[in-house]
């Protein structure tokens, strides 16, 4: 049977539905039959169902679990998350890779039901594809999509839009704060990526990572939770290489290995006029990366947590 993150997915959304009073959600649905879930605009959400949305995005193929770290003088709460199949949980549903443009609306999709619409080239790399009849989608947002918007994701999946579940969080928010913490892991797997290491020699991953405080709007918030893994962020995976150099790769690896590290998210943003072009994309990775050679028993790690960023961010 052909593995769908979809259909794991979906188990979680259920219990986000069936809770919808204790996580402070809200769930509405439109005159074409998509479900509307309101973590955040409308609605408060909480850092439950923020947990809940993370295991979401990973198509219920890793846990998310809530505890707290201690970095320099600062305890803050925090994630941790684990997925025996990194590839597919981070890459083949979690990230958000699927851009949705329709008329004036505009929005960042991830989970699972990216894996039905296929519009990214990145499944050519990953060779997965769902085939489930009914699809999850997280979108970043304040706005809930209207129906013709559904109906364009829903026909992206195959699907019918009454088949669609789609997850509404915004960026400053609890739930948002804690779902986009919950990304380390994606975060790290990605730069990976971006430096050719192949999916496939990732067995097993780990990630720590501090979640923001709420902030005052979308913007601040999107510099917080992002600081959150660029500056409090841990991995630890686990790979099979094939003669690989990963000693020069771990090197590579963390956020301080890019040129504009060293400032608060929003405040290099911003300094760029907010053009998401014009920031170095090797600078998106956790802060600290540690990789063990599962056939040799080496351990690499890279990288250091930075406190005092993070106060700067938080306006500590």
């Amino acid at each position: 049977m052909t593995l769908s993150v979809n259909k794991m997915a979906l188990e979680i959304v259920k219990e986000i539905i069936d809770r919808q009073e204790d996580l402070e959600c809200s769930v509405s649905e439109l005159d074409n039959g998509t479900t509307l879930i309101d973590a955040g605009i409308d609605s408060p959400g909480s850092v439950e169902a923020g947990r809940l949305i993370g295991e979401t995005c990973l198509g219920g193929l890793g846990t998310v679990r809530v505890t707290e770290t201690h970095i320099g003088d600062l305890t803050l709460p925090a994630v941790i998350v684990n997925t025996d199949n990194p590839k597919i949980a981070t890459m083949g549903s979690q990230y958000a890779g699927w851009t949705i443009k329709v008329d004036k609306y505009f929005a960042m999709g991830s989970g699972p039901a990216r894996a039905l619409a296929v519009t990214e080239k990145l499944y050519d790399k990953l060779g997965y594809r769902d085939k489930a009849k009914r699809g999850v989608i997280v979108l970043e947002t304040r706005t809930p999509p209207p129906e013709n918007v559904t109906e364009f994701i829903a026909g992206k999946c195959g699907i019918s839009p009454a088949d669609l579940f789609c997850i509404m969080v915004p960026t400053a928010s609890l739930a948002g704060s804690v779902q986009i913490s919950s990304r380390v892991v994606e975060v790290g797997i990605h730069k990976l990526h971006e430096l050719d290491y192949d999916f496939d020699k990732i067995k097993t991953a780990h990630g720590v990572a501090p979640i923001a405080p709420v902030a005052k709007n979308d913007n601040r918030a999107m510099g917080a939770t992002n600081d959150c893994i660029l500056y409090g962020g841990k991995t630890f995976y686990f790979v099979e290489p094939d003669d690989d150099d990963l000693a020069n790769l771990i090197e590579k690896a963390p956020s301080s290995a890019s040129s504009q590290y060293g400032q608060p998210f929003y405040d290099l943003f911003k300094s760029f006029g907010f053009d998401f072009y014009k920031v170095d994309p090797l600078l998106f990775s956790p802060a600290e990366i540690t990789i063990n050679d599962i056939k040799t028993g080496k351990t690499y790690k890279a990288g250091n947590l930075n406190p005092e960023v993070l106060k700067q961010s938080f306006g500590m």
